[in-house]
């Protein structure tokens, strides 16, 4: 892997990579949108190589509308953020998937 691949390149393979005829009936990611405003993403992490890392709830909050929260719940990745900060949220994902557990 590398940072210099597209975030949103990045994210389609890694989706890609799951999905074994299995994974993407039950599972997947899902990005919507908030009313204060800003953005929420979930991503499945059931049957993934990442199902059993934990990622403690972490809260990056310097204005009203710029700000981003990630953490692991329920083998799900989270991220909450404003409405310009989604590719943040994104980088966060990656960057935590494709560094080694401690």
């Amino acid at each position: 892997m590398s940072d210099a691949e597209p975030l949103l390149d990045w994210l389609q393979n890694w989706y890609a990579q799951q999905c074994d005829g299995d994974w993407e009936h039950e599972w997947g990611v899902k990005i919507g949108t908030l009313d204060n405003p800003g953005w929420t993403v979930s991503i499945d992490l059931e049957g993934t190589g990442l199902e059993a890392r934990d990622h403690p709830r972490q809260d990056i909050d310097r204005a009203p509308q710029d700000w981003v929260s990630v953490w692991v719940a329920e083998k799900t990745f989270h991220a909450a953020c404003g409405p310009g900060n989604l590719t943040e949220a994104l980088t966060l994902f990656r960057t935590w998937a494709t560094t080694d557990a401690p």
